[in-house]
Order: structure tokens, then sequence, then C-alpha cells
């Protein structure tokens, strides 16, 4: 076959899908995670308080009004309250003023679902900017050194409780390591490859330290703990306890190595693209002149 021979379709296909993959896999997987996590929060964390802002304007305003003409459809058969609502109304003995809450309850259920960007209502980012704040506040209040006393013998009595003690401080190290203050965060000394979880299959991990005396004196040689994040969420993983003599020392940071995880091996450090030679393409010979 000829350089100037174009490739076959099915291998044409291949090499232009993978691009197309490689193209498109950071920014897929980047807003996955962004989606994931919001879903999480709002799910989580805003509609509890949602739930509750609403609860406290219907209890503690007298906004938004309940009509006579909506209090008589309520009452009516062919009332619009919910199973829930209905049954509620009728636990009350029919009280008038159960009722009235409950189509108050619906008219801002109402309100709150009018401004709407598709199947997504506005109001619902109440919920989310005041877990914001919250959030914030714990900060600061934790912070000072008073609070901070407090939250530690907080955290003493929680490490007695049963089942909670095994699962909060390795969850809590984890979360320090992302979120947490510089001298809290767990500190990943350097990359790493091991053959991992069997032979001829290298895997990226982050050397977090010694061992147990016991392992590294069962295998007879100075081992070292390593943590193998998961794709593409990397504060799930798995720990490994490896001889020392079986990684090989990677010449990149700790943030090359998370963004090569996150993205699925895709985007790989500069110093360590493999650089394939192009050929260069073949220029076409002029045909000879017929000899005499």
């Amino acid at each position: 076959m000829s350089r100037d021979t174009p490739p076959a379709p099915s291998r044409s296909f291949r090499q232009f899908f993978f691009r197309g993959l490689g193209i498109l896999l950071p920014t897929l997987l980047t807003l996955w995670i962004i989606v994931t996590i919001y879903n999480f929060v709002d799910e989580k964390i805003a509609s509890p308080i949602n739930n509750g802002v609403k609860w406290a304007v219907i209890h503690t305003t007298p906004w938004p009004f309940a009509t006579d003409e909506e209090l008589t459809a309520a009452r009516a058969a062919d009332s619009t309250l919910t199973p829930d609502q209905r049954k509620q109304w009728n636990d009350s003995g029919r009280n008038s003023a159960v009722l009235r809450t409950i189509v108050r309850s619906n008219n801002l259920d109402s309100i709150w679902q009018r401004a709407k960007i598709g199947e997504w209502a506005i109001l619902d980012l109440v919920g989310l900017i005041i877990a914001i704040i919250l959030i914030y506040m714990i900060g600061r209040i934790v912070g000072g050194i008073i609070s901070h006393r407090v939250y530690e013998q907080g955290e003493r009595v929680m490490l007695r409780l049963p089942f909670f003690k095994q699962v909060y401080p390795y969850v809590k190290q984890i979360t320090d390591f992302f979120v947490g203050d510089k001298d809290k965060k767990l500190q990943f000394n350097r990359v790493v490859a091991v053959e991992y979880p069997r032979k001829g299959i290298w895997s990226v991990g982050l050397v977090t330290g010694d061992t147990m005396r016991f392992i590294q004196d069962r295998a007879g040689r100075e081992c070292m703990t390593v943590f193998i994040p998961s794709s593409p969420t990397p504060f799930t993983g798995y720990v490994i306890t490896v001889p020392i003599e079986d990684t090989l020392d990677l010449p990149i940071s700790i943030d090359d190595a998370l963004r090569f995880v996150v993205s699925g091996g895709v985007i790989v450090p500069d110093s360590q693209l493999i650089r394939h030679a192009v050929p260069s393409p073949a220029i076409p010979q002029a045909p000879l002149p017929p000899s005499a």
C-alpha cells in the first residue's frame, strides 16, 4: 500500500471518534461533576431550607392571602387539595384555620413556581444562598478560639458514639484534604505509579506516608501507604500498602495527578505527553518521460 493511499473507512472513523472524545470528555466530565454537586446541595441542603422559609412565611406573616372563593373551592369535592392535605384537614375536625393555612401554602407554592427557567424555579436559589451564608457563618464562628475549643469537645463526644467513630475520622481526613485549612490537610508526599490492582496494570497513586509496623515486618521490606484515587471523583478511592521498591516516582505535581484522575486520563501533564512523529505527506512524483 502506497503512502498516499487513504486510510480504511473503519480506521478513519475510529481515529476521528477518539479525537472528538478526547476534546469533549474534559468539558463533559467537568459539567457532570458540577451538576452532581449542585443536585446534592439542592436536594439535601437547599430544598429543606426552602421548605423552612415557606413554613416561616406562612406562620409568621399574613401573606399570601386566601380569598373566600379559594376557601369555598377547597371545601368542595373537586378541590385542589392533595390527599395528605385533605387528611390533615379532616384530622383537625375540618377546622377553618387549618384549611386557610393549607390554601395559603398552596398559593405560596404557586407563586414560588411562577418564575421558571425551563423546569427550574428561580426562587429555589433562596435556599442555596442561605446555605452558602450559613456555611460561611459557621466557618467564621468556629474559627474563634472559644468556639474552636467547643467544636473540638463536640468532636470528642461524637467519636465516642458507636458506628459514628468508625466512619467519621476517615471521612474527615478526606474532606480536610480538599476543603480544610492548610495545616489540617492530609499531606501527600509525592505521586507514584504502582501495579494495582494486579501486575501489568499501572495506577497513579498519592503517597500518604509510612505504613503500619506489622505489615512492614510481615513483608520483610520497607513499605509505604498509597492512596489510589478513583475517577472522576478523586475524594474516593483505595488505600493500599506496597513495598517502596515496587513503586515508580512520577515527576509530576499533586495537582497534575488529580487533573489526570478527574479527567479519566484525558488531561496528561505536558512533561509526560508522548509525542508521536508525524510522517511528512508524500510528494507526488512527476511521471518520467518515455525513453527514446
